[in-house]
């Protein structure tokens, strides 16, 4: 026996989903329906991983809201500082 032969899995597919991946195995022009499976598990992945650095620069943005409204105060008399006035 091969050893990734014991990593291998199959599933079944409700008939509509099956539907859906050779639909998009047409789509995509993949060479397989494992491949539309794959690239779409690749596709979920990153989404996710984009999704948690959204919240994570939510996260840091509201921890420095407060400072930061503080310094644009101080430094909104200074806008036009040494501007010649038209």
């Amino acid at each position: 026996m091969k050893a990734h032969a014991s990593a291998k899995s199959s599933f079944t597919l409700a008939p509509a989903d099956h539907a859906r991946v050779k639909r998009l195995r047409r789509v995509l022009k993949a060479r397989s329906n494992t491949e539309v499976i794959r690239r779409s598990l690749k596709m979920l992945e990153e989404s996710v991983a984009r999704e948690e650095l959204r919240r994570q620069f939510r996260e840091a943005a509201a921890r420095v809201r407060s400072s930061t409204l503080e310094e644009m105060k101080e430094l909104d008399g200074l806008v036009a500082d040494g501007l010649d006035d038209a």
